[in-house]
């Protein structure tokens, strides 16, 4: 019997067998929770349509939350999720999505928490949509949404400057030019408007998952001041980075200083000599991201109309100025360092 125990813990067949169990067991986790989640979620809509419709119909006025959180946390002791501020929310959340449609819409399968942040800090509908979307495609914690909109990131997605519809095919076009943003916020590094790009490059690299949170889904990191050789010759690429959506290799490249129209110059270079050397037959054409401190939009357009390598401009910025009110309620770079982590179950305020 030992032996059997023993070759059936070192076959390789067996390995096989447990690991996709393991996946299955895990996989049937994860739509029970998102299951429960979406329960919990129409619960709460009904609920706070509920209210909405009493106090529209029958005049009943803001007494009857403190009312009805008394008395459901009399009739379900055990729950949590009760609370006079968590009815109010509940209330926001079925003032903001009126269709009963919403239970199908992406926010519906968002964690409770989430939704609060978006009836918090979101007040356009649109944009509360768009960021719903985001945080479910991507699995944003709700600290990571919660920097996305403080940052304002829907405004900047597929701003910055660029020759993608000229120089790729319309699927990879459009789907590269919505990957990038215009301006980056790099003011999680710490550093002074006067840093120089050597220091930018290594505190960005130092922050590399902070960094690869501002760039967008799909980054990875391949490195930093990446050496070429052509003729005989070494050039360094600022940053090399493969896009995993994309299926091509991005070349980041820092500049100090406005931009100027020699800058896609060198940046097309690097683009060539990554195409030759770097690129697999199966990935798609190498593209790359002037970052400027400043642009002029005519310039940097009549620039890109004379590459031929696919390539984007955009402006980046150390610091931003943010209302004091917010101050107190952005994430710390520790925190946000750690927004790999998930979230744990949300269950209410």
């Amino acid at each position: 019997m030992t032996n059997d125990l023993t070759n059936l813990a070192t076959s390789e067949d067996y390995r096989r067998w447990l690991s996709e169990l393991k996946q299955r067991v895990e996989r049937a986790r994860q739509r029970a929770a998102a299951s429960a989640n979406r329960e919990l979620i129409e619960l709460y809509w009904q609920i706070g349509s509920d209210i909405l419709q009493r106090q529209q119909h029958q005049g009943w006025g803001a007494g009857v939350v403190d009312q009805l959180a008394r008395d459901l946390k009399s009739a379900f002791p055990d729950m949590r999720g009760f609370s006079p501020r968590n009815l109010k929310y509940m209330r926001a959340l079925a003032l903001a999505w009126p269709d009963p449609e919403f239970v199908q819409q992406p926010a519906a399968q968002l964690p409770w928490f989430h939704l609060c942040t978006l009836l918090d800090k979101v007040k356009d509908t649109a944009h509360r949509d768009w960021y719903a979307a985001k945080a479910l495609e991507h699995g944003w914690s709700r600290s990571v949404l919660t920097m996305q909109i403080e940052t304002a990131v829907h405004a900047r997605a597929g701003s910055a400057i660029t020759n993608f519809a000229d120089r790729l095919p319309p699927p990879q076009s459009d789907l590269a030019r919505d990957t990038l943003k215009d301006p980056y916020i790099f003011d999680f590094l710490g550093l002074t408007e006067n840093a120089q790009e050597r220091d930018i490059e290594r505190a960005l690299t130092q922050h590399i998952t902070r960094f690869l949170l501002e760039l967008g889904a799909g980054f990875a990191f391949v490195g930093r001041q990446y050496r070429l050789e052509v003729g005989g010759d070494e050039f360094f690429v600022d940053l090399l980075f493969y896009h995993l959506k994309l299926r091509c290799y991005v070349v980041v490249e820092l500049k100090t200083t406005p931009f100027k129209p020699e800058y896609a110059g060198q940046l097309n270079f690097y683009l060539s000599a990554i195409d030759a050397q770097v690129k697999a037959p199966e990935d798609q054409a190498t593209i790359g991201l002037l970052l400027c401190k400043e642009k002029n939009r005519l310039v940097a357009e009549y620039a890109l109309r004379g590459v031929a390598k696919p390539m984007g401009v955009a402006e980046y910025q150390l610091m931003r100025e943010v209302p004091p009110s917010l101050e107190t309620g952005l994430p710390s770079i520790d925190q946000i360092e750690a927004e790999l982590r998930p979230d744990l179950p949300d269950g209410a305020a």
